[in-house]
């Protein structure tokens, strides 16, 4: 969980620290990134920097815990509400578009993470888990009528939240509103998978 406390000198506190390794680590990748690069970016010492924060992995789990805290929200949102599944699956698409393009650089880097250290099992852990909450929405769904039947539901999940993700590729806050994408991805899903 993240230290809303500040720590270490004036001028850096743990949330610029936290922002500079997201990006090194979306630039240079998660493992050419060292301590002192992330250091250097913020023009401090090693040693300040480590007032911040314990270690690179640490960097690394608060980046992907803003991420995948957020979509884990947005999942609770959608499987709580007292909504045909078809209505919560399309609003878990607009919420994850949202949070896409609210915390593009923290999502960005999760779906890089591919299990090479103890940080990155975890979140990959916590993906699938969100994955299993996506297919059964859509089993729901199917046996609502709201959804095509003759899509496999684990499939169609890989599907849509394949084309949510890609917006990490393209999405800039300057070609269009958040809302209008979110729209538009939902919409496109939907037609796709609507019962006939």
């Amino acid at each position: 969980m993240e230290n809303s406390r500040r720590r270490g000198r004036p001028g850096h506190d743990q949330s610029a620290v936290l922002t500079a390794a997201v990006r090194l680590f979306n630039t240079h990748g998660y493992d050419a990134t060292s301590m002192f690069d992330i250091a250097e970016s913020l023009g401090i010492t090693k040693s300040t920097l480590y007032h911040h924060v314990s270690s690179k992995e640490q960097l690394l789990t608060m980046a992907v815990d803003r991420a995948l805290g957020a979509l884990e929200d947005a999942a609770r949102e959608a499987v709580g509400s007292g909504d045909p599944a078809t209505v919560r699956l399309r609003l878990l698409i607009r919420r994850s578009v949202l949070v896409l393009a609210e915390r593009l650089e923290f999502v960005t880097l999760l779906l890089r993470v591919h299990g090479n250290t103890v940080a990155e099992q975890q979140a990959v852990a916590r993906r699938r888990a969100f994955d299993r909450i996506v297919t059964d929405l859509v089993k729901q769904a199917q046996a609502e009528g709201g959804v095509r039947a003759d899509v496999d539901p684990a499939t169609a999940a890989r599907l849509i939240f394949g084309m949510v993700n890609s917006l990490i590729e393209w999405y800039r806050p300057d070609r269009g509103a958040p809302e209008s994408i979110a729209d538009t991805v939902s919409d496109l899903a939907f037609d796709g998978l609507r019962s006939r």
